[in-house]
């Protein structure tokens, strides 16, 4: 190995070491720092562990129910506060005093005459009685007014009737005195209209008795345009003494003491024992003044992370070597784990959010989509096995999503179809629903006990499960990968590469078709993805649309351009197809993933018969094999040797004088045997069980091509 090679072996190990410890710290940054409490336990089972004594002492909390029970106790002797802003109510009866004026005015003059008695609607005044109605009229507005605003205008009706309804009383401040009134003498807008309409009217009945009610003066006055709120709820001050009161609540009930037995080995966790030791836990979990060496709390979880992590990267290493070679790819997994277990982490911080809101499903998918389903197990057991240690009830967060996480596994075994994500989301939910039923009938034995709310958290979970179609087209953009999705639309005919390619290049086209279905059926049986070789097939030999005729299987004349060629430059025109054709690719913005089966579908082999002519033609001469070579690279995983076997096979099938099962068999196990032993297959995970599956497969297609009527022997 050359130095540049081991610099870039070094800097590639680097790179992957960075990737790894940097998923690690950020899963380590969101483990508690206090630690975890190290037992087990369930309402109704026997305790399992040994004799357990108090370390340390410690209060007895309340359940949260209890304490629930005590804030609604305490909020019964709450009274709220509002402001009274006095200058809304003087500035309200000064604008009745210029309206009163102005509309009186309008009155004396339409119905008095100079010298004469005041008529109105018939009924005759003197201006004694005229003055006397004014002034009783402006006099009973005021103090009515006044009345009104000083019992307080609140703006939001509903806030009073929630006050009324509990007969309680209200605190008043005005400016720096507080004043205590009873609720139900609290106005609102509407209610206080009507009490001033009420009074007015009895007035005007009295004044103006004998005048229909809609001609009366004081109907001339709209009055509830001096209706307006003066009352406001002070939620600053009622907020401080709620706190108030919320201080008085104590959250325990109890203490014990050191070395005091809390429960032995075999005994029933009844409530009084699962409130002592959920106690202990949560004193252990949350306490910083408990004698404890946080550096060596942090170590055992950096441990506990990186032995995680570590489990990962053996497995990559063993089984799925070419993603640990992908700096994006190893780094795309540990990002979907650190995103999973934020998102977790998030509701259990956030108390009003239930740990069963998050979709630990779409890991799965996800990676699923651009791996494998055993990557996507394994990742999944990863991320739920880490995040459990953060989760409540720990082992019931990991079962449920384990079986929902296989389930959906299983599901998608073909997600690219329609509404498969849909029956996916369903499932998710009948195996969350399902295994939380029978845990909590385990564990209470009865269906009262079962919490309804965790069943809508369900719902929500399956539903955003349907996110992974936004998320797997956003991840494919971001870091190029490719669906299976893209790759049944990358392998529709009538995509423009395609018919180009049928139309420029017609024998081509038909050769990519039958290797297409060589490839796919080969795959299926050694447990490849069938769906990314077939694709890979009908683009491999794109770079002959450039110069079709010079290729066998497109002549369809006695004319052979070659005739007119030299050998070396005969091999050149066939080489140059192979980046030509990525050349054509990468204009056409196809995925890489594609693009790697033109570059290394003929691998590092050399074109043999302008080679072996040129040998003949000159014996002994000096020459350079490389003109006679493809430029490669060699395949590097299944799919791309597959149709590296499928396409030599199909392209010299074309080319037998006889056609029957012996020439077949000789044809294929010498092809396949050739390339093995150019090496070009060495690092491809193929075992001598897969290359005779393939064998197979290969010769009983050929022979359903060249020979339907002739059945190949099992």
């Amino acid at each position: 190995m050359s130095l540049i090679q081991k610099l870039k072996s070094f800097l590639s190990g680097i790179r992957l070491f960075l990737i790894f410890a940097g998923g690690v710290a950020a899963i380590l940054f969101l483990f508690p720092r206090e630690g975890k409490f190290r037992y087990e336990f369930q309402k109704g089972k026997p305790w399992m562990h040994n004799v357990l004594v108090a370390p340390f002492n410690f209060p007895i909390y309340k359940t949260e129910a209890v304490v629930q029970a005590e804030k609604d106790s305490l909020m019964l002797r709450f009274i709220p506060y509002f402001s009274l802003d006095s200058v809304v109510g003087a500035r309200n009866i000064e604008r009745m005093r210029l309206e009163f004026e102005k509309k009186w005015d309008e009155f004396v003059q339409n119905n008095q005459k100079p010298g004469l008695q005041g008529i109105s609607n018939g009924r005759k005044y003197s201006s004694g009685e005229l003055k006397r109605m004014r002034d009783r009229y402006i006099k009973a507005l005021e103090e009515n007014l006044a009345r009104i605003f000083l019992q307080g205008i609140v703006l939001d009706p509903y806030q009073l009737e929630n006050i009324q309804n509990r007969d309680e009383i209200v605190l008043i401040i005005s400016g720096k005195t507080i004043n205590e009134r009873p609720a139900a003498s609290v106005l609102s807008q509407k209610s206080a209209y009507e009490s001033l309409k009420t009074e007015i009217d009895k007035l005007a009945l009295q004044l103006e008795g004998s005048v229909s009610q809609e001609n009366r003066f004081i109907e001339t006055i709209d009055m509830v345009d001096f209706i307006e709120a003066n009352l406001f709820y002070d939620e600053v001050t009622s907020n401080r003494m709620k706190e108030s009161l919320m201080e008085e609540l104590s959250l325990t009930q109890g203490m014990v003491q050191a070395g005091e037995k809390i429960i032995a080995l075999g005994e029933v966790v009844n409530d009084d024992k699962q409130l002592l030791l959920q106690s202990l836990k949560r004193e252990y979990e949350t306490n910083p003044n408990i004698d404890r060496n946080y550096f060596l709390i942090i170590l055992g979880q950096l441990v506990i992370v990186a032995l995680a992590f570590f489990v990962l990267y053996l497995f990559l290493l063993h089984f799925r070597r070419e993603v640990l070679n992908s700096a994006v790819k190893t780094f795309f997994i540990i990002m979907v784990v650190v995103i999973m277990a934020l998102m977790a982490k998030w509701t259990i911080v956030n108390e009003t959010i239930s740990i069963y809101i998050v979709p630990f499903v779409i890991l799965p998918i996800i990676i699923k989509t651009f791996f494998d389903s055993r990557i996507a197990l394994f990742v999944h057991l990863i991320a739920i096995l880490l995040v459990g240690y953060l989760a409540p009830n720990g082992f019931e967060f990991v079962f449920m999503n384990f079986i929902a996480g296989v389930v959906s596994i299983f599901t998608l075994r073909n997600n690219y179809r329609r509404g498969i994500l849909f029956v996916s989301a369903v499932l998710t939910f009948l195996s969350y629903g399902l295994v939380y039923s029978g845990i909590s009938l385990m564990q209470e034995g009865r269906f009262q006990n079962i919490e309804a709310i965790n069943y809508a958290w369900f719902a929500g979970n399956a539903l955003l499960v349907l996110t992974s179609y936004p998320l797997i087209f956003l991840f494919e953009k971001i870091f190029g990968f490719v669906s299976d999705a893209t790759l049944v639309e990358l392998a529709d005919t009538n995509q423009p590469l395609l018919r180009k390619l049928a139309e420029k290049a017609p024998g081509t086209f038909q050769h990519s078709l039958q290797v297409a279905n060589l490839c796919e059926e080969a795959v299926i049986k050694v447990g490849g993805n069938p769906l990314l070789v077939r694709t890979g097939a009908l683009y491999h030999d794109i770079g002959k649309t450039d110069d079709p005729m010079y290729f066998i299987e497109n002549l369809n004349s006695g004319f052979n351009p070659h005739n007119n060629l030299s050998f070396e430059q005969s091999a050149e025109k066939i080489i140059t197809h192979v980046n030509r054709g990525v050349e054509i690719a990468q204009k056409s913005k196809l995925p890489d993933i594609i693009i790697d089966f033109i570059r290394t579908h003929h691998g590092t082999t050399t074109v043999l018969y302008f080679y072996r002519s040129y040998l003949k033609e000159y014996p002994g001469a000096e020459m350079d094999i490389k003109k006679f070579t493809y430029p490669g690279p060699r395949p590097f995983s299944k799919e791309t040797a597959i149709l590296m076997m499928a396409d030599s096979i199909e392209a010299a099938s074309r080319s037998l004088k006889k056609i029957d099962l012996e020439t077949i068999n000789s044809l294929v196990d010498g092809i396949i045997s050739r390339q093995f032993s150019d090496l070009q297959f060495e690092n491809v995970d193929l075992t001598f069980r897969d290359i005779e599956e393939i064998k197979k497969v290969f010769k009983q297609k050929l022979v359903n091509i060249y020979h339907p009527r002739i059945e190949y022997p099992e």
